[in-house]
């Protein structure tokens, strides 16, 4: 709760100062909730919860979660007006999104391809339109197939591998805009290195 506490209130460039004036508690009582030494109570961490834009559960939850898979035939479609849409996935805080299709073609000797880890807090959201693929981290890759959707912490080295010849994937990354504890803006995406 501590780290993502912190996390969430770096990723908004707020003070420690600023978001507990936001969610009316006592910067000490905040300041010892970051430490993780405190014990606050429920009415507290709902008040720092809406104070951040996030659930409560967002704040007790595992940072670096396990890798989240929607099947496609788990997916609710739900009517609004005119269109259906079937949701996958939040992204939290603020920072750089980047939005593309990716092409992933099967290699002949069945290897996957790496991706080196990004910066910490970066999630990778994808969704499999076409194909079969095997993505994620490194140590806990899964298998997805059409319409399935994952969401996985790409802050360490993650596989993208087509099982079937070519796979066409959706992938939306969220990369926080400060490095958590240092004020530092990451790079725009264009400079860093995919």
């Amino acid at each position: 709760m501590a780290r993502n506490v912190r996390l969430l209130r770096d990723q908004r460039g707020m003070s420690l100062a600023e978001l507990a004036r936001q969610a009316g508690v006592a910067k000490q009582t905040l300041s010892t909730l970051e430490q993780g030494l405190g014990n606050p109570t429920l009415d507290t961490l709902f008040a720092v919860a809406a104070a951040l834009g996030v659930p409560m559960t967002r704040l007790v939850a595992e940072h670096e979660q396990m890798m989240l898979v929607l099947r496609g035939d788990q997916g609710v479609w739900r009517d609004h007006g005119g269109h259906q849409a079937r949701a996958l996935d939040h992204v939290y805080g603020s920072g750089v999104i980047e939005n593309y299709v990716m092409r992933i073609i099967q290699t002949r000797d069945g290897s996957a391809g790496a991706s080196a880890a990004h910066p910490v807090g970066t999630l990778e959201h994808l969704y499999v339109i076409s194909g079969r693929v095997r993505v994620g981290p490194v140590e806990s890759p899964t298998v997805l197939d059409a319409g399935d959707f994952a969401r996985f912490p790409a802050d360490r080295p993650h596989v993208y591998e087509s099982l079937d010849g070519e796979a066409l994937v959706h992938v939306v990354v969220s990369v926080p805009r400060v490095q958590p504890g240092s004020g530092s803006a990451y790079p725009a995406p264009s400079d860093r290195e995919k």
